[in-house]
């Protein structure tokens, strides 16, 4: 950097998580991923269905599945496409609903897919690509989370943090 040349103060939109968890929703009974901050700790919180959180289980776990399930399959495909994937995004909330974003690239040309989280979380995974999440969303989702569950943003917080690290890590099918 020039010695004329200032730091960018600029805070980016995104913010690095990582999934903490996949546990069970005790109220609901759905599946729920927890994406936590690499820098705080801070935790989101997003309810997938059933299926969806087994493909992110099983590539936690490193379970080998006889045949290619579909993540795997939408990994060998872009592979044999010559594409990768850079990153994905959670990049919206709207009425409630998540919405992410993932990033490939094929010969020098970037491509924004559409797609449900819990599928971009699992395509991540396969790739080993990071995970973020628009800073948007994070303060959208404690202005949703109040509005819409029956358990307050607050009291979901203090669940979190007061579960230990088997209830965090672990999730059983």
């Amino acid at each position: 950097m020039p010695a004329h040349a200032k730091p960018s103060l600029e805070v980016p939109p995104e913010i690095e998580v990582q999934i903490r968890g996949l546990m069970m929703d005790p109220v609901t009974n759905m599946p729920i991923v927890i994406l936590k901050d690499l820098h705080s700790d801070l935790v989101l919180p997003i309810w997938v269905g059933i299926f969806e959180a087994n493909a992110i289980w099983s590539e936690l776990e490193k379970t080998a599945m006889p045949r290619p399930m579909t993540h795997d399959l939408l990994r060998n495909i872009t592979c044999g496409l010559n594409a990768s994937v850079s990153k994905v995004v959670v990049s919206e909330l709207r009425d409630d609903t998540f919405y992410a974003v993932i990033w490939m690239s094929q010969d020098e040309e970037v491509i924004a897919i559409d797609a449900r989280p819990s599928d971009a979380i699992a395509l991540a995974l396969r790739w080993d690509c990071p995970i973020y999440v628009n800073r948007e969303v994070l303060a959208n989702s404690k202005v949703a989370a109040n509005g819409t569950q029956n358990i307050s943003a607050d009291e979901m917080r203090k669940w979190l943090e007061n579960l230990n690290d088997d209830e965090m890590g672990r999730y059983k099918m």
